[in-house]
């Protein structure tokens, strides 16, 4: 009966969950629609051309659905939102939809190797840290975690392509043809959210290891290795969960630098392609998608607390 008890609340806690993303979605698909329209220029006049006449201006501004009015564009906006349908490229015109989905793949495999790269190297560097109080790997830590915070992707992208492309010629500048071309992108993609994940281990490791129960565990003559990773690290999963499941969101958004400084052939890409070409229903589509994205994530995360701590219990 209590298992019972407990999948009713959860099933209530996703059907929350569910609508409350829905919301969100409806509010993020209004403001991009708004924002998309206030940048400047005439896409019907850019996708005419410059020589193009005014009525030829007219008939692309009618094609496109522009000269409706705006709660008009964003109903029928949201009506073939929902049927899964995100309009027709003004760019190519060819959907939307079928466009995104030729460009997600390669975006989130970047942000995959990248997600794993950081949270590989962020959790030992930090539980190293935190076991090895004041010691020169902690302040070698620190100073790399302020570096990785501090360092604007698209400056950090173009030291390595100067370094190992152009100079050592070890690696591939750009592209995705080859397994290399992964190594350049992850890395600058990464360098961020290594050391935050880091800086979050290095303080919940602390935290844990002041504990009761790790001193306990001392006490009974564990190894140490045991203590640290079996107890210690075990206990202060959660907030570490939390800052990979966010920052995951975070590198699929940021990738657009990282994609256009190595010319991934990813969906940021396409979204500053489509942004320079006034491409409404393209940048639209991105930016749902990317939204979307996020949203999946954080509930990922917030249902995994569930089974790394039996304590939780959602009501």
């Amino acid at each position: 009966m209590a298992f019972c008890g407990g999948m009713d609340t959860l099933r209530r806690y996703v059907i929350q969950r569910l609508v409350a993303s829905g919301l969100t979605l409806l509010g993020v698909s209004c403001i991009v629609f708004v924002m998309v329209r206030l940048l400047p220029g005439d896409p019907a006049r850019v996708i005419a051309g410059l020589l193009a006449s005014e009525d030829e201006v007219s008939a692309v501004r009618r094609q496109l659905g522009l000269d409706r009015a705006l709660y008009v564009q964003y109903g029928h906006f949201l009506v073939r939102a929902v049927r899964g349908d995100l309009g027709l490229s003004a760019r190519t015109s060819e959907p939307v939809v079928r466009e995104i989905m030729a460009r997600l793949p390669a975006t989130l495999k970047l942000a995959l190797i990248s997600t794993l790269l950081a949270t590989c190297l962020g959790v030992v560097s930090g539980v190293v840290a935190a076991t090895h109080l004041y010691s020169g790997f902690d302040y070698l830590v620190s100073l790399a975690t302020l570096f990785g915070v501090s360092m604007p992707v698209y400056w950090l992208g173009l030291i390595l392509i100067i370094v190992f492309a152009v100079q050592l010629n070890w690696l591939p500048a750009a592209g995705a043809d080859e397994p290399g071309s992964f190594v350049l992108p992850s890395l600058t993609l990464a360098s961020f959210s290594v050391a935050l994940v880091a800086r979050m281990t290095r303080s919940t490791m602390l935290e844990v290891l002041g504990q009761e129960f790790v001193r306990t565990a001392r006490a009974k003559g564990l190894r140490e290795y045991t203590v640290v990773y079996h107890h210690a690290l075990r206990n202060a999963l959660i907030p570490i969960i939390t800052a990979v499941g966010l920052q995951f969101g975070a590198l699929l958004g940021g990738a657009v630098l990282t994609e256009t400084v190595f010319g991934w052939p990813g969906m940021g890409q396409l979204l500053v392609e489509s942004i320079f070409a006034r491409d409404y229903p393209m940048v639209q589509g991105i930016v749902l998608i990317f939204s979307a994205l996020f949203i999946l994530t954080n509930f990922l995360v917030d249902l995994s607390y569930v089974f790394i701590d039996p304590r939780i219990h959602y009501n």
